[in-house]
């Protein structure tokens, strides 16, 4: 019972580290990343379709993302797709290919993304402290209701405790990566 309660503490903090994670990478940096096309919808053929499921994405160079559609006739879609979204890129269109040039961050704007990072990892810390109330809670109603001794419960507690720290550095590991990231020039 208790090892249920710690363990699915555990993996709601997980999941709350990969959502992190996941939001993380699509925070553009300077260098070319397929992840930061992630969040485009391309209108294919009336239904409005994710980009990957329409075309390649590669990285040519370290400041060019490669697009390859497979479909030609999608090709203009793509490319509306990409100038709408709010990533303030510039598709440029070469045959069956479109190449977008990432244009290089302004030392503003590199503090801008470093501000909202810091936001989207304080988030996540809030996210792991609450799944710690939630599973101390769960610990403190089996006391209560004599299903688990004192002991037990000041021992899953300090585990939840454990799991709780490990994960905060985890979140301060990947805020301290992506602010390098960021801040290269």
């Amino acid at each position: 019972m208790l090892n249920d309660v710690q363990q699915k503490a555990q993996d709601r903090m997980q999941k709350a580290l990969d959502s992190l994670d996941i939001r993380l990478s699509k925070i553009r940096t300077g260098r070319a990343q397929p992840g930061l096309l992630d969040g485009i919808m391309v209108d294919y053929y009336g239904s409005m379709s994710p980009l990957r499921q329409v075309a390649q994405i590669n990285v040519e160079d370290a400041r060019t993302l490669k697009i390859t559609v497979f479909d030609r006739n999608a090709i203009k879609a793509v490319e509306k797709a990409i100038q709408q979204s709010d990533l303030g890129l510039n598709p440029v269109v070469a045959g069956t290919e479109i190449r977008v040039p990432l244009p290089p961050l302004t030392e503003e704007r590199r503090k801008d993304l470093v501000k909202i990072v810091k936001g989207e990892v304080e988030q996540t810390k809030v996210e792991i402290r609450n799944v710690r109330r939630d599973a101390n809670a769960e610990i403190k109603d089996l006391q209560k209701n004599k299903e688990i001794s004192e002991d037990e419960q000041r021992s899953a507690e300090e585990k939840i405790q454990k799991a709780t720290d490990s994960s905060i550095k985890k979140a301060d590991d990947l805020l301290a990566a992506k602010q390098k990231e960021l801040m290269e020039i």
